[in-house]
């Protein structure tokens, strides 16, 4: 009889060892490979050596600031990236999701629902099955969701994981609303635990990469009370 392979290598970047020991065996036991390092600069070398399916990061690290290697990882790749911190206040939580991040764990948390949540980002992350899907155009913007690239006007756009993913949600709803708690469970989570200030802050970050006036929006309108709407693509006559 065959050992079952592990569902996912999960790179934990965490100095403490009485946070680190148990949270790896915890992985373990949930099926998931560990590799451990209580290092900035561990991190950086282990996750080109190891190409883990997820990394989950502490910000504060002996040799380095986590919000750096964060922003490295992302220069790198675009593997999953769960922040790890004892702070907890919203401004903290959305520094970590503009530099690249995926999700934001605060200290001291539950093992089991931390487990939860990295199968959730990594079924987000997983490419997806059945047909494949053919690039959008609407107006002077192009997503392409297999290359997963946008172009404004032909210049690609620098977008982080999380933007891109909201960019392609409303460009496939182009001209529809989608409500804000649509777009929260699909980009983020269905059991997201922040506030959906991190939906806005993200929604001003796109349309400041799509030059889009919020006053007077080409792209991106907001539906009071209800979500947001695409502009709709033109009917070729």
């Amino acid at each position: 009889m065959h050992a079952q392979a592990p569902s996912g290598r999960i790179l934990v970047v965490e100095d403490e060892e009485s946070i680190s020991a148990p949270f790896a065996e915890a992985l373990r036991r949930a099926g998931f490979e560990a590799v451990v390092t209580g290092t900035a600069a561990g991190a950086l070398e282990l996750a080109e050596s190891e190409e883990p399916d997820l990394v989950m990061l502490d910000l504060a690290l002996p040799d380095g600031d986590g919000r750096d290697v964060c922003r490295e990882l992302r220069r790198r790749s675009d593997v999953p990236i769960m922040m790890l911190t004892a702070r907890g206040t919203e401004m903290d939580k959305i520094v970590g999701l503009e530099l690249g991040a995926d999700d934001y764990v605060v200290k001291p948390f539950s093992a089991a629902e931390v487990i939860s949540r990295i199968r959730a980002v990594l079924r987000r992350s997983a490419p997806r099955d059945g047909a494949i899907e053919k690039p959008i155009r609407v107006g002077e913007v192009e997503l392409d969701p297999e290359a997963r690239i946008a172009r404004l006007r032909g210049a690609e756009l620098d977008l982080s994981r999380k933007e891109f993913d909201l960019l392609a949600e409303l460009m496939r709803n182009a001209g529809r609303v989608v409500k804000r708690e649509d777009l929260m469970s699909k980009v983020w989570d269905v059991n997201w635990f922040g506030s959906t200030k991190t939906l806005d802050v993200h929604v001003g970050w796109l349309r400041r990469k799509l030059e889009d006036d919020p006053a007077h929006p080409a792209y991106i309108e907001t539906v009071r009370g209800v979500g947001f709407r695409f502009a709709a693509p033109e009917v070729e006559q």
